[in-house]
């Protein structure tokens, strides 16, 4: 079974280039203490969207020893 080429590869190191160069641009002109500030904002939102997916994922009952 072989693939044919495609024009919609995704493009790792451009997607990360972008990403860092927005981020800069948003915190070039803060205090450090305010860049903290900004990524732990990032980091909360972040871990806000991935808490449902962790919720309804089904438990696994665990055999006692």
């Amino acid at each position: 079974m072989s693939r044919s080429p495609t024009d919609n590869r995704f493009d790792c190191l451009a997607f990360k280039w972008d990403v860092q160069s927005r981020i800069y641009e948003e915190i070039k002109d803060l205090s450090p203490e305010e860049q903290i500030a900004y990524f732990r904002r990032r980091a909360a939102w972040f871990t806000s969207r991935r808490e449902p997916a962790a919720a309804t994922r089904p438990q696994t009952a665990r055999a006692e020893p």
